[in-house]
């Protein structure tokens, strides 16, 4: 299909920016949704994308979202890429903090895509994309809080990808197996693309976003050359 508005929640400098240059780059009309939307001027002034204030896990403002960009003709393209992330012995843990981050990790993404499939079911046209991490796959010590988020995001994608897809909606889920390479985060002179390049990662989403529906991808993996398995 020809995607016309796209909007991308969790917006931030890294991998979203990234998304956002991509498909500005298409034609598409980018709305951007983050807590704090004033960080995202400048993207928005090089992306001319519109930044819009909103907290994924709350369900008023997910809604409140979409009835804004309802004005202007609903999404056809939507990104969940936010993620809460706390880490901590499990003994030592805040229940407060664990239950915000799956709060952000999990449950804002159903919301967001409850949201946008209600939108894009009469229409039986659209995609949903949701970011992944090697906690969705694997969990690691010290970090229970991001494994379990992760893990109910990825088990949504399933879910969402068997239900909507048949009805002409491609779902995609995207592990992102490594670090991804930012301003703080470099590559040491001696391991060159050691770390993902965002505008690699957007690369891989695009493509995916546009496979052939007799062939689409409902979850890919993406690791550097050197990471292991």
């Amino acid at each position: 299909m020809t995607f016309r508005r796209a909007l991308i929640v969790g917006a931030g400098a890294g991998l979203s920016a990234s998304l956002a240059r991509r498909f500005a780059r298409e034609g598409i009309a980018v709305a951007l949704a983050a807590r704090t939307p004033g960080k995202l001027a400048a993207l928005c002034a090089e992306t001319g994308a519109t930044a819009h204030g909103c907290d994924a896990g709350d369900p008023a403002q997910v809604a409140a979202l979409f009835a804004t960009l309802d004005r202007d003709g609903a999404p056809d393209l939507v990104v969940y890429n936010a993620s809460g992330r706390v880490r901590g012995p499990i003994a030592e843990l805040d229940p407060a903090e664990v239950e915000r981050s799956l709060r952000i990790s999990a449950f804002g993404g159903f919301l967001v895509a409850q949201q946008a499939a209600r939108r894009m079911l009469p229409q039986r046209a659209g995609a949903i994309a949701l970011s992944g991490a090697t906690a969705g796959v694997k969990g690691f010590a010290l970090s229970a809080p991001f494994a379990m988020g992760k893990f109910a995001l990825r088990g949504l994608a399933q879910s969402l990808a068997r239900e909507l897809m048949p009805q002409g909606i491609h779902v995609a889920h995207f592990v992102i197996d490594g670090g991804i390479r930012a301003d703080h985060r470099k590559d040491p002179p001696d391991a060159p693309d050691s770390t993902l390049d965002p505008d690699a990662i957007a690369e891989t989403y695009w493509q995916v976003l546009n496979q052939h529906r007799s062939a689409w991808s409902w979850e890919i993996e993406l690791r550097p050359w050197v990471e292991r398995f």
